[in-house]
């Protein structure tokens, strides 16, 4: 009997062995290194200046191509001040920035504060007067 079960285990097992998944072998598809490209350097730079929605900021930045960036940015502030800020990044020290504050006027660029009339004048109110209540006050005796 134990010789049935294992011809009928093994029949089993290559029955199934037909329908298993292929063994593909492991792709490194993603291991490999990545391409190495040559260094690209670029500079820009651009500012606004619109008087009509008083939106006035510049940047400009410089990079070698090498992961070392330096750049500034300035914008005008509601208080008619100049935000300055000077940054540089690499790859051995990150990013790093000093923001400087410009104190100066407004140029123009801020609207005056509104000035606040009343469009009539507050109601004069009389002090309210009380009189005693015209009822009697209420007795109180216990019902037991």
């Amino acid at each position: 009997m134990a010789v049935k079960m294992i011809i009928f285990a093994a029949c089993v097992a290559t029955t199934l062995a037909q329908y298993a998944a292929p063994a593909y072998p492991a792709q490194n598809a993603y291991a490999q290194a990545e391409h190495a490209y040559a260094p690209t350097p670029y500079n820009f730079e651009y500012s606004v200046n619109d008087p009509h929605t008083y939106d006035v900021h510049s940047q400009s930045e410089y990079s070698d191509g090498n992961g070392y960036v330096k750049g500034t940015y300035s914008l005008l502030e509601a208080d008619g001040s100049t935000r300055v800020v000077e940054y540089t990044a690499d790859d051995h020290s990150g990013f790093n920035a000093e923001v400087k504050k410009i104190e100066g006027h407004n140029q123009g660029y801020s609207a005056p504060a509104p000035a606040y009339k009343p469009a009539y004048s507050a109601p004069a109110y009389s002090a309210p007067t009380h009189s005693a209540p015209a009822y009697s006050a209420p007795a109180y005796k216990p019902a037991y």
